[in-house]
């Protein structure tokens, strides 16, 4: 019953600015949710906040008496241990937004013939969205890397060579070795070197917004920082931007087969 809707799921570990993304307000709630259900989003659940978790949709929301429906997993002992659990944080990607929000305990019971979970809805649901930049994918066959300077306890600088995920005028997200924890927020990192290919090198400080747990569909976990440029220069942020139109012409041009 579960289908994909994206390749990774992914956690909120860290933030500096919870309160800004949190939403409260009723029908604010209801529209989240109802896209969940809408667009059958995977769903990372962890029963009781433990690092174990099961993959999940929400298969209906009831805005009546604000409950919600959600697939069980397939394994019998992942079912057992969600059943007895007291509480379920959720994690999901709709529209590629990233929203979390808790809730629990579950009931089993039976929704249009098939074994179930129910449960009530959140009162909150944070959201992770910001506009301020269009934002790229970094493409897979491009690599695009950015050297961090890293430093360890001692206070030894090491080049860490990460991998961008994505990238906008206003910073970049990257992967981090899940056992770095020097990647959190508002930690800053000076003369990062962004290498964006056929157009050149560009030196950058970044601060570090937030701090992600990706999951993909392989169980396979890692770390995800949203780092902001910070001071970047006119030069730099046209560099990016020229990166951007670039990649984007040449998806365009391979949809239409001309590239």
């Amino acid at each position: 019953m579960t289908q994909a809707t994206d390749g990774y799921q992914i956690e909120l570990l860290k933030s500096d600015d919870h309160a800004r993304f949190m939403l409260e307000d009723r029908l604010e709630v209801a529209t989240i949710l109802r896209g969940l259900v809408q667009k059958r989003c995977i769903v990372t659940a962890y029963p009781d906040g433990s690092r174990a978790f099961f993959l999940s949709t929400v298969l209906a929301f009831d805005e009546g008496d604000r409950s919600l429906v959600l697939d069980p997993p397939a394994d019998e002992q992942a079912r057992e241990k969600a059943a007895v659990a007291s509480t379920l944080s959720c994690t999901a990607l709709l529209d590629k937004v990233k929203v979390q929000f808790s809730t629990g305990p579950l009931r089993a019971f039976e929704f249009e013939g098939f074994p179930a979970f129910r449960t009530a809805a959140p009162d909150s649901v944070l959201r992770l969205q910001r506009r301020d930049y269009y934002r790229l994918i970094a493409p897979v066959s491009h690599a695009l890397e950015c050297v961090i300077p890293v430093p360890d306890e001692t206070g030894t600088i090491s080049a860490y060579k990460a991998r961008v995920v994505d990238i906008s005028g206003g910073g970049i997200a990257i992967v981090v070795p899940p056992k770095d924890l020097t990647f959190s927020p508002e930690v800053e990192f000076h003369d990062c070197r962004l290498m964006l290919p056929d157009l050149g090198v560009i030196t950058a400080r970044l601060q570090v917004r937030n701090v992600f747990e990706i999951t993909s569909r392989n169980g396979i976990r890692m770390l995800r920082a949203g780092c902001q440029f910070m001071g970047l220069s006119g030069n730099a942020a046209s560099m990016i931007q020229r990166y951007i139109l670039k990649i984007e012409r040449e998806r365009s041009a391979r949809e239409r087969g001309t590239f």
